[in-house]
């Protein structure tokens, strides 16, 4: 099997049998003495900025589904097409034509379009290792790797990355077709958890390891993060930061400021997942656990 492409076998059987190596006890790369307790004060003693990022409503997660999306999600238009096939009378409900927007519908209906049946699309969560040098977004330019190459064998439905990442970054990303997780995994108010492991190319100071929990601004709003500590056993070089947001652009832009150079940003726990039994290049599927504790989160 590839390193750079293709499933892990060995995640699949093994998962869930033994616990992570996260449970239970602290990550390796945030340690005990630093970055446990979040500074309230701003950097430099300023106060941090109150900032209202409400966004859209959270999602709410149910079985049903609206009927013009229902449409969209199996590949027959837009969901704007959709609703123009609805109110023209062309699309029925278990033998009852709907031509009311906003209609829902169960995993239970029978929905026809011209009369032939609609198959509702299987809803996929595959976690990738991306390596470095892939982009997350499909290229046709066969010049340039994409996390599509390594997924493509993963499901028949066309799948989505939940939010950004470099192409330079590695570490896990999350590719899904259920729009509702997407939305909310990068919803301002859900504020995912992400761990990342960065190696420096200098080392950083004391002071400056505490600026990361204490905050900074970065082109006039302030960033900071919830952790952040010197690896054990490893040099000054190399800090484990955990933000809570739906950006994964927080770490490289607080390094940026204070002038430090990356060399390897390895984002290598999202949303309470984590990278056990998965090596750089492969993917698994999600279990029905993990979906679970995502959607009640």
């Amino acid at each position: 099997m590839s390193k750079i492409s293709g499933e892990n076998p060995k995640s699949r059987d093994t998962r869930g049998k033994g616990k992570s190596k996260y449970d239970g006890k602290p990550s390796k790369y945030l340690s005990k003495d630093k970055g446990k307790a979040k500074v309230l004060e701003g950097a430099a003693g300023l106060p941090k900025k109150n900032r209202n990022n409400q966004g859209e409503p959270m999602p709410k997660f149910d079985d049903k589904i609206r009927l013009n999306k229902y449409l969209s999600n199996a590949g027959i238009c837009s969901r704007r097409g959709a609703d123009t096939l609805i109110e023209s009378g062309t699309v029925s409900v278990n033998g009852t034509v709907i031509t009311e927007l906003g209609y829902k519908v169960n995993p239970s209906d029978v929905v026809r379009y011209d009369g032939a049946a609609i198959k509702r699309d299987v809803r996929r969560y595959v976690l990738v290792n991306k390596p470095k040098d892939f982009g997350v977004r499909y290229s046709d330019d066969p010049a340039k790797k994409s996390v599509y190459n390594l997924i493509q064998k993963a499901s028949r439905e066309m799948l989505d990355p939940v939010g950004k990442m470099d192409r330079l970054a590695c570490g896990l990303i999350l590719y899904t077709n259920d729009a509702d997780m997407e939305k909310k995994l990068m919803h301002p108010k859900f504020k995912v958890s992400q761990l990342f492991h960065v190696v420096l190319k200098t080392i950083m100071s004391e002071e400056d390891l505490e600026k990361l929990t204490k905050g900074l601004f970065v082109d006039d709003m302030m960033f900071s993060a919830e952790e952040a500590s010197f690896i054990n056993g490893k040099g000054h070089n190399e800090i484990g930061v955990k933000i809570f947001s739906n950006k994964s652009n927080k770490v490289k832009l607080m390094m940026g400021k204070m002038g430090y150079e990356i060399v390897k940003l390895d984002r290598v726990e999202f949303a309470g997942l984590d990278k056990k039994d998965l090596p750089r290049g492969q993917f698994r599927h999600l279990t029905e656990k993990e979906v679970s504790f995502l959607k009640m989160s």
